[in-house]
């Protein structure tokens, strides 16, 4: 079974957007996924779309999330899956529906999330994984929007663009840096949320199965 990460942006910060992982787990079951796992309380979901190999679920029946055929028909096979920015946009409209609380969900697979891992320039100069970040961005920035990426003046945290991802590193910790999610989403003009390495890491260990 292929395993997927949503990443919920802003829950759980601060007085806004609180969804108990309980509810949430319960909501990706009733969607018909498989696997469901929550990771922490900041809105982490691993979980797996019935229909992909090695999966139980039986592709194209009724609630069926990877089948993008008639709602509720049943025995179709071969039925593509849904691009991720269907798929995230169906399970935001359920959160909404059901939870009552309107967030931005971003989707990484099992194996985009590997070649995040591989990708971090900064492991060899940073020991301290709480140094590391990634931020997750909706779409690759185009090279207009990636121009307005700049270090600010003072700061010490330095970032690489790679793809849909900026790894971060910030010696003085990410409460302290300038390059946060919020001066991320302003600079490029989309969504994006935001991870430690540890979380990171922590994630592919449960879509692996590590």
């Amino acid at each position: 079974m292929t395993k997927h990460i949503a990443l919920l942006r802003g829950v759980n910060v601060g007085g806004s957007a609180r969804i108990a992982m309980k509810d949430l787990r319960a909501l990706f079951a009733d969607m018909g996924f498989e696997a469901v796992q929550t990771y922490l309380q900041s809105g982490n979901v691993v979980f797996g779309i019935p229909g992909t190999p090695g999966s139980s679920g039986t592709p194209g029946s009724s609630g069926t999330p990877g089948v993008s055929g008639t709602p509720g028909a049943s025995g179709t096979t071969g039925a593509r899956q849904p691009r991720p920015a269907e798929l995230a946009a169906r399970i935001e409209q359920r959160i909404a529906d059901d939870l009552g609380v309107s967030v931005t969900v971003l989707l990484r697979s099992c194996d985009s999330l590997a070649r995040t891992l591989a990708a971090n320039p900064y492991l060899d100069r940073e020991d301290d994984p709480a140094k590391l970040h990634v931020t997750f961005l909706a779409e690759a920035p185009t090279a207009e929007q990636a121009a307005r990426l700049e270090v600010p003046a003072g700061e010490t945290g330095v970032f690489t663009l790679v793809g849909d991802e900026i790894h971060l590193h910030v010696p003085d910790g990410y409460g302290r840096t300038k390059l946060n999610n919020s001066f991320i989403e302003r600079r490029l003009g989309m969504r994006a949320t935001t991870r430690n390495w540890k979380t990171v890491t922590a994630l592919h260990q449960l879509a692996t199965g590590d």
